[in-house]
């Protein structure tokens, strides 16, 4: 590996120490390769006897390019940041205005055409890493997410999100119904994915400008008072045997399948 010798100075370095709170970590190859390129990062973690592969050597070469440091650890302090991490974690400082609040959504400058996610109660790290990565692709300005009784921005949905979080702004609002509201106030039609709904995603075409889609629970989906505060729910056909799909695979298929095709 080329760039051994520009890491730390052996396996012991300075102390390990827990992140704080305005601090994040991310871990996994690639997911550490887009938050360096987002910006923040602070420091870059990597083993101190890294398996050499292409996914490490682009680490590497960002952060290089980026100037961050990077320091060479004990797996042992990898362990203890991060459960899964491929031998890679890296250090993100965030200001203190990085995470949006519900205020916020009213008089965020938004573009004509904008594009949110609004996650109602998303549990599962990997749920919200995978919706967070279709978010993205698809050109998602921002994801909303509550503060209570949902999953929060862990390392273990940073990679499952393949660095999409590190990408997304992010809104943490205490009430999804209050920020429906702010962002109806922002000139957004609000979708929501309902299977209860009657109009499927192919019986009419989504409208222009700001598009929120709200996406409910594993297992309740959105809650009522969001249900009726959108402007219209849709639904998706289900063809087969099994009656749903998980919440990232049914926003990923609205995305695609009502919202991108407008905006191409």
């Amino acid at each position: 590996m080329s760039r051994q010798g520009d890491r730390s100075k052996g396996k012991g370095g300075r102390a390990s120490r827990r992140p704080s709170r305005s601090e994040q970590v991310v871990a996994g190859r690639r997911a550490v390769t887009e938050a360096i390129r987002r910006g923040g990062v602070t420091e870059v973690l990597v083993v101190s006897t890294p398996t050499a592969t292409q996914g490490l050597q682009a680490v590497l070469e960002e952060a290089e390019a980026r100037g961050v440091p990077v320091r060479s650890v004990p797996r042992a302090t990898l362990d203890s940041l991060a459960d899964e991490h491929r031998g890679v974690v890296a250090r993100i400082g965030f200001p203190a205005n990085d995470t949006l609040s519900e205020r916020d959504l009213a008089t965020f400058p938004f573009a004509a055409d904008a594009l949110v996610v609004v996650l109602d109660g998303i549990v599962d790290p990997q749920n919200l890493g995978a919706a967070a990565r279709s978010a993205e692709a698809a050109g998602a300005a921002m994801l909303v997410t509550r503060t209570r009784r949902a999953a929060q921005v862990t390392p273990a949905a940073m990679r499952a999100s393949a660095g999409a979080l590190a990408h997304l702004r992010h809104a943490l609002v205490a009430n999804v119904t209050r920020a429906i509201e702010r962002l109806q106030e922002a000139g957004f039609w609000v979708v929501g994915l309902d299977e209860r709904s009657d109009v499927s995603v192919y019986d009419e075409p989504c409208p222009a400008g700001r598009i929120a889609v709200v996406i409910g629970s594993e297992g309740e989906g959105m809650s009522r008072l969001a249900r009726e505060r959108c402007d219209q729910l849709v639904s998706l056909p289900m063809r087969g045997k099994v009656g749903s799909l998980n919440a990232a695979a049914s926003l990923a298929a609205v995305l695609y399948a009502y919202v991108v095709p407008v905006r191409r």
